[in-house]
């Protein structure tokens, strides 16, 4: 019963976790974003000390239960350790403390000095955000893009298509990595590294030991017969002395369905049974009697796993010519978030976990490819710009790296202030050609949401000079409007240079 409670929960968490980073329609955050923000590590981020709290007296209770229901790279492992369907595949082995410790100092370390973007290459949910992310989601569009050209065919707007694009290869690079390896050490070990390098696993293995309610033997009823251990993707079932590691026990309850004898048990750990039963193993040692035991953990759930398509299209004007795509401007100060305050606070409270990226819907947000900050997202306006009636990415965050704000709010938020480069504009380069009309242009003060753009005149003494914008810092809020209509390819005329630290207009 313990391990189809725990299957249930298992897969409805990961079901609609998953589907937090797949989804690109912006429904599910409106419901399911909460599930983000119970996740430990976040938690602790974002000095969530209810939800903290109430994970630490869950692991009291219950043991490791959170890295069995909730973690959805706990429950990754367990499904890809379940496709695995050799019995009797595992075995006991002690705990690798000296490992287990090391890492944890080296990854609290790494958020202390705030170097959050190397510490994310430990943290659970955010490795799996970055692969649901980078390696599940191009899978999903490409099979949302096939429906959509169906659906098309016979007039239907069910479905519509959405761009499948890599955002950060090295980010790319590193959650295909993390999913090999982590899938490796789940094909061959289950549990392996939950319990050797997991960070959050090696915190709550602190509690784990001292749980209310655990997997224990009845030491008259077992007959040794090693079923339990060798189903235990946690390794941590001492069958012949009979007894169970709680730091590495994630309470799967698999041992529980294998053991043949009923010697096994969940439950508050009653004292004189116990003691009886160690009396009587002593007497049957003296007697030469081999008396036995049986029985642990976990069961998984079902799911799929996929690789990253990626997607390229030829955008053409009319179907007459191919327009050259936009490249980034190299900016002197990158682009965070409204909501994140400063550059600092992203590098401190950021985990990477990129449910922001997947959450944005102008595809304005993508992972930092700076070694600093590397995997965090950072925004850039080749796609889109950041819309000022958006604030979807402060919204999911989980960690507090980017702090709720309101629609209303969002206008008066400095991110950053544009910048006019005035040998890569229309205007100025039509009229420099003399055997070319002069080309007017207006789009950036056209379509700037703050009207911080006015077009003036190149040379002030001239009636017949084309017009050219001139930027207000004061008033642009860094929204990228101006750069990502710049009609400029490939570098726009007009950029976004970022703040380190945002400003309220």
């Amino acid at each position: 019963m313990l391990k189809r409670i725990r299957v249930i929960i298992a897969t409805i968490v990961f079901a609609l976790i998953t589907l937090l980073f797949l989804d690109f329609t912006g429904t599910m955050h409106v419901w399911f974003s909460w599930l983000a923000k119970i996740q430990f590590l976040p938690a602790v981020l974002a000095l969530n000390v209810i939800v903290v709290a109430v994970l630490v007296i869950l692991t009291l209770l219950l043991g490791r239960i959170y890295c069995s229901v909730i973690c959805p790279l706990g429950i990754m492992q367990d499904i890809i350790a379940r496709l695995n369907r050799k019995k009797n595949r595992y075995s006991y082995s002690g705990e690798k403390r000296v490992l287990r410790y090391a890492v944890l100092v080296v990854f609290v370390v790494l958020l202390v000095v705030g170097l959050g973007a190397f510490a994310a290459l430990l943290a659970p949910y955010s490795s799996y955000g970055r692969i649901a992310e980078n390696l599940f989601r191009p899978v999903y569009l490409f099979g949302n893009n096939i429906l959509a050209s169906i659906a098309e065919h016979f007039n239907s707007y069910a479905f519509y298509h959405a761009d499948v694009w890599i955002k950060s290869l090295p980010t790319f690079i590193i959650a295909a990595v993390s999913f090999v390896v982590i899938g490796y050490l789940a094909w061959r070990g289950g549990r392996t590294y939950c319990n050797t390098i997991c960070p959050v696993g090696t915190v709550l293995s602190f509690f784990a030991r001292f749980s209310l309610f655990k997997i224990y033997f009845d030491k008259d009823k077992c007959r040794k017969c090693s079923k339990c251990s060798k189903n235990c993707k946690a390794s941590c079932i001492d069958y012949k002395n009979m007894t169970v590691d709680y730091s590495r026990c994630v309470t799967c309850g698999n041992c529980l369905e294998q053991c043949s004898f009923d010697a096994l048990h969940f439950g508050m750990r009653a004292k004189k049974k116990v003691e009886r039963g160690e009396r009587k193993e002593e007497r049957a040692a003296k007697q030469g009697v081999d008396e036995g035991k049986r029985a642990f953990l976990l069961g998984a759930a079902l799911a799929t796993t996929g690789a990253a398509i990626a997607q390229v299209k030829k955008k053409t004007d009319g179907g007459l010519a191919v327009i050259e795509d936009k490249e980034a401007p190299n900016r002197t100060t990158p682009i965070t978030p409204p909501g994140s305050y400063s550059a600092k606070n992203m590098a401190q409270h950021c985990t990477a976990c990129q449910l922001c990226v997947s959450e944005c819907p102008n595809e304005v947000l993508r992972p930092s490819t700076d070694l600093m900050t590397l995997m965090q997202p950072t925004m850039s306006y080749e796609r889109g710009y950041c819309r000022p009636e958006c604030n979807r990415c402060s919204e999911v965050c989980p960690t507090g790296a980017i702090e709720p704000i309101k629609k209303e709010d969002k206008t008066s938020i400095q991110i950053g202030h544009a910048v006019w480069v005035k040998h890569q504009c229309i205007p100025v380069m039509t009229d420099a050609d003399k055997d070319q009309e002069t080309v007017e242009c207006g789009n950036c003060a056209r379509h700037c949401p703050t009207g911080a753009i006015l077009m003036v005149p190149l040379r002030e003494d001239d009636e017949e000079s084309p017009m050219v914008p001139t930027v207000n810092a004061a008033k642009c809020i860094g929204c990228g409007a101006c750069e990502n209509l710049c009609p400029a390819r490939p570098f726009p005329a007009i950029y976004v240079e970022g703040h380190e630290m945002h400003r309220v207009l």
